[in-house]
Order: structure tokens, then sequence, then C-alpha cells
């Protein structure tokens, strides 16, 4: 009861609606708030551990990405610490925001200084492209948990069944942005390439589109007489690994470079084993391009790196042996750096190399590789097949350990006259081989 100038009058309740709830109102971390969030940190630490390599290309491109990165790693940590419809949509806009820059530096090739994703992709060229599969899950996710009502009591049996259904979903998101992120990172570990030949070490050999390209070289003792040299490719399918002999890249590239060279330099070569461009991030053939360029380097440094140009040869595991496989057939004008060498070499060795690339017949994997590596074209197959090229002319082979299509590449050369071995190989074989064919 209440008095009105003077008059009792009988208590009315209010009719006012009660407010509805504001756009801020708290959000629940249920299985697709965190699998957003855990997709964002990824795309977003992708780009991250590559930043100590890309500042030593290019400070702007550096800061520009470390911001994106900054930004989407605050919006994710806000997102889950405080989850309201606010912090969801900072995230979608932080991931968009990414996302955007995935899209003009890579698909639309915008950014024309140098390709700002190489760094992050050198142990597997479609690194860039998982970082923006990450984003795009992040800001499905933040869009569908900002848009939904909010269910403060959920029953336990709904909660469990979320979790069950998503939980999957968000170990694949965890999985794939930690392995994105160790493999971006491994760029920015060991020594800097330097362009100073100042004995064995890591060299810049090459300079592609603004890249550079790192060279390892060993060698048993410094000093003495040129030695004969061996340049060594890895497998892993033109699109994964790397020059390194541990860590993610040695990893994915197989694990027959150690061995091999110990048993080379013991017998007095020195190895050289190079860092190459990688498929989707580079289209063939930029591997290719890469290795004769690594040969020319060898010939025009020869007196720097006490190596004999003459006695030059190449080896190589998997696509690794294809790549060399194809500096011993196809044969061509040579261009770009070091201009007046060829990148002809004194011997081949090819273990478990494809001779010949075709779709029929393989596994999913294999047929994965293929199509992100030459192509699916027909003529991009036959560029990229040393089959194609096998006639006189060649230098001596060794086809170890079997390939696809190597017997009858094997039959083709030994056809036109170039003598080849073939067979199961240790790497003692691959090495006596070597020496021998080079003298």
């Amino acid at each position: 009861m209440k008095v009105v100038d003077g008059q009792r009058g009988a208590y009315r309740p209010s009719t006012t609606p009660p407010t509805p709830p504001t756009p801020s109102t708290a959000l629940r971390r249920g299985p697709l708030l965190v699998t957003a969030v855990f997709a964002a940190l990824g795309g977003a630490g992708i780009p991250a551990a590559a930043l100590p390599a890309l500042w030593g290309l290019w400070q702007l491109y550096a800061m520009l990405f470390g911001a994106v990165a900054a930004v989407g790693i605050v919006a994710a940590v806000a997102a889950l610490g405080w989850p309201t419809r606010k912090t969801a949509h900072f995230g979608a806009l932080a991931a968009s925001g990414a996302l955007v820059l995935w899209v003009l530096s890579r698909p639309l090739g915008l950014l024309t200084r140098f390709d700002p994703w190489q760094p992050a992709d050198t142990v597997a060229g479609f690194t860039d492209y998982v970082a923006a599969g990450l984003q795009v899950v992040a800001v499905f996710g933040f869009l569908v948990v900002a848009r939904r009502r909010a269910h403060p009591w959920p029953s336990a049996a709904r909660r469990v069944t979320a979790w069950i259904l998503l939980f999957p979903v968000l170990v694949a998101v965890l999985a794939t942005g930690v392995a994105g992120t160790v493999a971006a990172g491994d760029s920015s570990t060991g020594p800097a390439a330097s362009t100073l030949l100042d004995g064995p070490g890591t060299v810049e050999y090459c300079r592609q589109d603004g890249i550079p390209l790192a060279m390892d070289v060993y060698r048993r003792s410094a000093g003495g007489p040129p030695v004969p040299v061996v340049l060594f490719l890895h497998g892993g399918g033109l699109v994964l690994g790397n020059r390194k002999p541990t860590g993610p890249g040695a990893l994915l590239a197989g694990s027959r470079f150690g061995p091999l060279r110990d048993e080379l330099t013991a017998r007095g070569f020195a190895v050289a084993v190079i860092d190459f461009r990688l498929a989707p991030a580079a289209p063939w053939p930029a591997p290719l391009a890469d290795a004769r360029c690594a040969v020319r380097f060898l010939k025009a440094n020869a007196a720097a790196l006490a190596v004999d140009p003459a006695r030059i040869a190449v080896a190589g595991t998997g696509t690794g042996g294809t790549l060399a496989s194809l500096l011993g057939v196809a044969r061509g004008q040579d261009t770009g750096q070091y201009a007046g060498q060829d990148s002809t070499v004194r011997a081949v060795a090819a273990l478990s190399a494809p001779a010949g690339f075709d779709l029929a017949g393989l596994d999913p994997l294999t047929r994965a590789s293929v199509l992100m590596a030459p192509g699916r074209s027909p003529s991009a197959l036959r560029a990229a097949s040393p089959l194609t090229y096998a006639g006189p002319g060649a230098p001596p082979f060794l086809l170890g350990n079997g390939g696809r299509k190597s017997a009858e590449f094997a039959a083709r050369l030994r056809a036109a006259g170039v003598p080849v071995t073939e067979g199961a190989v240790s790497e003692r074989a691959v090495a006596e081989f070597l020496a021998a064919a080079v003298g």
C-alpha cells in the first residue's frame, strides 16, 4: 500500500517487461567456442612462428604479419577468458582479418616484393594453407557461438553429447595447429645462411623471387686440394622436408641423408644439401630450377668451397631422386644466377625415386602430393618425369631400390648407351658407385 495526495491506494504490480539480455550476455565455454579459440590460436601461431625468418627478409612484412597474429591471439584469449557475444564477434573479426591478409598475399599475390608466406612453408609447402583453413574454422565457430541463444543451464546429457560430437574436431584442430606452428618455426632455427663463402657451413646458394635458399656444406677436413662434391636432394614428394639432418623437416624427408653423408665424407667427398621451394607454395618447376641453380653455384664458387667443378655428382631419395634424375637427363638452357655456368653433372644416384608421374593406381596420399607438385595436366606430368627425357649423352646412373617406372627408365637409358646400375643398394654401395663414377 502507498499514500498518494493523502489517499491510500491499492498496490499495483509493475507491468514493465523485464529487460532482455544484452549482446554482452556471458556465454558458456562449450566445445564449439573452445574449438574456435584453438583454431584461431593455431592460425595466428603459424605466421608468428615464422616471424624471425620473415624479419630477416623484410621488416615491414614482419611487422604486418606480427600485428595481425598478435591481434588474433589477444582476441582468442579474450573470447576464452571472457566468453560474451562481443568477444566472440571480436574473435571472428580478428580471424577474418588474418584470412583477408592470406588471400591478398597468396591467391591474389598483391604483396609483390616477395611471397611473405615462404618462410612458413620451408618444411611443408602447404603450411600457409593450414593457417588459412584454421582461420576459416575460427570465423565459423565464433559466428555460430555469437548467434546462438544463451542456454545457461543445459542438462548434463546435453553437455556430454556436445563434447563427444565435437571432440574429434577439437583434436584435429589442436593437432593441425601444433604441427603447423612447429613446421613454420623450423625455418627460424639453425644458423642463418650467409652470402660469404668462408668455408664449410651454411651459405645462401641462390635467391629465387626474393627468397634466399640455404645450402649446408659438409666435408671431412678443410684445406688440401679441391675434392669432388655430391649435391644431395631430399625426398618428401616435393611437398615436405628440408635440408636439415634433424627436426621435423628431416623426419618428413626420410632418414638416409645422414648415413650417406658420412659414407661420402669418409671417402673424401664434400657433400652439399639444399633447401628447395616446395609445392603448392611454389609451383613446378620451382624445385628443379633451384636444383639447377645449386649446381651452378657450386661451379661458380668452386675455388672458395675447395671443390672440383668438373667432379660434381647428384644424389637424392624419393622425389629428390627424381630431381636428381632430371638434372642428369633434362638438359637445356640454364638461366638465372651464375651466368656462364651450366648444371650438368658427372653422375646420378636416385634412390626409391619415381621416374614417371601419372595418377593411375596411386594411393590417396601420393595422389595428393602429385596433384600439389607437378599438377594434374598431362603436359606438366610429362615435364616432371625423367622418363620423358631418357636418351643418349646422360651421365652414369644408379637407380637403387626401385621406384615408380624406374625399370622402364633404366631400360630406355641402356638402350641409349647410358651406363645404369640397378637393385637394392646400401649407403656404402651408393658411395662406392659415386666414387667410381666421378673418378
